[in-house]
């Protein structure tokens, strides 16, 4: 096929998603697709206002990131494998005057992991990257001679590791969690020596492709699924106007699988320890109750299975820290989270109003559960009002 010949971009991602399918069991159907489809926007960057981050992550080794990000590497454009690598060799790598390399980070857990220590300028320069404006300003020169530099930071980069990512960086990703085979789940062995030019053919035709659609795709904005929006709409955004370029079934596909991929994220994501707080106590602490006292909140969410509030570094949460959480979210007042004084059975406790929350579960929390909603109502046909809760839990206040 000579470089003026068309190339047909649905045959061609099917080609790619054919070529994964032999190296990479991926958990579920979505990520053939948001992975072929990743590949190919690499192509393309220039086209786009912003790149998603490609993550392969896992909870324990043996699941296939690293050989994900090996196959990833053949199809995409100048590969740069980066294993402990430094923000400063990464963001003058971007400024190569021969090319924008396209960066695979694989051990990331190496460098965010908990024993990793602080990382704050590379993890800038990964989220600088994912807006095509993204720069890194850095000091270059000797002594007093030195001045301002701008390096461009914007790139596609794909990582692998153990765990998970900060907040920052995994709400610029598309994620795909990884899992060990199965014994059931055959895979064709990755020969680098002979598989490697079966990938770089892809990649090769990705890129003369790319050159057909490029005019095209620059300045369009794809009609996004319903309900994605902010974040996860400027993820996709890519992927989709690549999928719609090519044609055929991929922006059905693509669609489908933006939709499975981001409801999966939100899923798994818990978000931020403040936002964890205010969704227990939604959800757990003071569903159907109006009012509840310090002492009776930190019994019930240090008593909450799979929640993290009965060891914080070694300690459970206690009244101080929770009072310095909570003062960082605002009632609808616009005046911090404070505890208050409640009146119940002759004494005076201070604890939190149900009402004072409301504005920050409003704003912060995801949609409460089916479940949680349940055992919202069944909290509430058991108390009469917020009287009985306080003198029920304290009996000897009285």
């Amino acid at each position: 096929m000579t470089a003026q010949q068309p190339i047909d971009g649905a045959t061609l991602l099917a080609d790619v998603e054919t070529f994964h399918r032999r190296f990479n069991v991926f958990p579920r159907e979505a990520a053939y697709v948001a992975v072929s489809l990743w590949d190919a926007h690499a192509h393309l960057l220039d086209a786009f206002d912003s790149t998603p981050r490609l993550a392969f992550l896992s909870p324990e080794p043996g699941s296939g990131k690293s050989r994900a990000l090996e196959v990833v590497e053949t199809l995409v454009p100048r590969p740069m494998l980066a294993v402990n690598a430094r923000a400063a060799a990464l963001f003058r790598s971007v400024s190569d005057p021969a090319g924008r390399p396209t960066i695979l980070f694989d051990e990331i857990d190496t460098i965010f992991g908990p024993k990793a220590g602080d990382n704050e300028e590379l993890r800038g320069f990964l989220n600088a990257g994912h807006r095509r404006s993204g720069v890194t300003y850095r000091c270059v020169g000797d002594g007093g001679n030195q001045t301002v530099v701008e390096f461009p930071s914007y790139s596609a980069v794909a990582v692998a590791g153990l765990g998970y990512l900060p907040d920052t960086i995994t709400t610029r990703s598309v994620i795909i969690r990884m899992r060990r085979r199965a014994r059931n789940e055959q895979v064709e062995p990755f020969r680098q020596r002979l598989h490697e030019a079966q990938g770089n053919e892809l990649r090769d035709r990705l890129a003369r492709w790319a050159d057909q659609v490029r005019k095209g795709i620059s300045g369009g904005w794809p009609e996004m699924p319903e309900g994605v929006t902010d974040r996860p709409a400027d993820v996709w955004e890519p992927l989709l106007a690549v999928a719609d370029a090519a044609g055929g079934d991929w922006p059905e596909r693509a669609r489908a699988a933006c939709v499975e991929l981001v409801n999966a994220s939100r899923a798994d994501d818990k978000g931020s320890l403040g936002i964890r707080l205010l969704t227990d106590l939604r959800d757990h602490v003071l569903g159907g109750i109006d009012r509840l006292p310090t002492v009776a909140v930190l019994d019930r969410l240090c008593s909450l299975d799979e929640a993290p509030w009965a060891d914080l570094d070694g300690r459970p949460l206690d009244s101080r820290r929770l009072s310095k959480m909570l003062g960082e979210y605002m009632t609808s007042e616009n005046t911090p989270i404070r505890a208050r004084n409640i009146k119940t059975a002759g004494t005076v406790l201070k604890g939190y109003y149900a009402i004072d929350l409301h504005d920050a579960w409003q704003r912060y929390c995801p949609p409460p559960s089916l479940r949680a909603a349940t055992s919202a109502t069944s909290a509430t046909s058991q108390v009469s009002g917020p009287e009985s809760v306080a003198e029920g839990l304290f009996p000897s206040a009285t």
